[in-house]
């Protein structure tokens, strides 16, 4: 599914007088910067209006692709407007393979974070999703090499198993991680109510009980020791509208 008019609806949103400026994120949901996107630039096209209009984005991705981009965020960054997060799961490239096919390796997404810091883009890292039984305790070493390549602020999440994730998910541990299976789900019960999986609102994204207690911790203390500090408040400041503009000049 590609909404390859995406750039076009965006600018018809932020040049609407209704449009009260404010952070857009891409993408919570979907990578943007898959592989395809070389190809069909639509996230590169929504960076060129939200450029032109200067409103703030947050961007989460796995992919070295969004460094193709770092003309346009530090555009937008001299307007305390961009802040991008690259999301690190493992550092174990063999398990990076199995888990995230078709995405970058650790190394490149190390490098990424190097190349955004460079550039003087507020950039930080995403350790998700955190597996317990499986990734948690990779949390320090993630931590610890994000900010070595320059990252400055962090976050987490718990894996999520919603509708059909769950059963893919255990039969993905079948197929890789016979031994760990029962231990995983049991870990991912414990942090979701004896479900494997919660939706509500304050604790879908990180659990509850004493094994969320103890990531937060790890993270917490992890973050300190590699001295990553807290995440930027982007600025709606300098947005503009572009019948604003020709208002003024005409």
């Amino acid at each position: 599914m590609v909404k390859t008019n995406a750039p076009e609806l965006l600018r018809a949103e932020l040049e609407s007088p209704r449009w009260q400026p404010q952070t857009l994120v891409l993408s919570g949901v979907t990578d943007p910067y898959q592989p395809v996107e070389r190809k069909l630039q639509i996230t590169r096209g929504c960076l060129e209006v939200l450029a032109h209009f200067r409103n703030p984005v947050a961007i989460i991705t796995k992919n070295h692709l969004v460094t193709r981009d770092i003309d346009l965020l530090c555009e937008l960054a001299t307007c305390n407007a961009a802040a991008v997060n690259v999301s690190v799961t493992s550092l174990d490239q063999n398990l990076q393979r199995v888990l995230e096919p078709r995405t970058t390796s650790p190394r490149g997404r190390l490098d990424a974070i190097e190349q955004l810091r460079q550039a003087n883009i507020p950039v930080g890292v995403m350790v998700a999703p955190i597996i317990p039984g499986l990734t948690d305790h990779e949390v320090p070493k993630i931590l610890d090499a994000c900010a070595k390549a320059g990252a400055q602020f962090a976050g987490y999440t718990i894996i999520r198993l919603p509708w059909a994730v769950a059963p893919l998910f255990e039969q993905w541990l079948k197929e890789h991680f016979p031994e760990r299976k029962e231990k995983v789900l049991r870990r991912i019960r414990n942090l979701r109510g004896n479900r494997l999986n919660n939706s509500q609102w304050h604790t879908r994204m990180i659990g509850e009980g004493i094994f969320a207690e103890q990531i937060a911790s790890l993270f917490k203390i992890a973050c300190r020791r590699a001295g990553i500090g807290a995440r930027p408040a982007l600025s709606c400041e300098s947005f503009r509208r572009s019948t604003t503009q020709l208002r003024l000049f005409s």
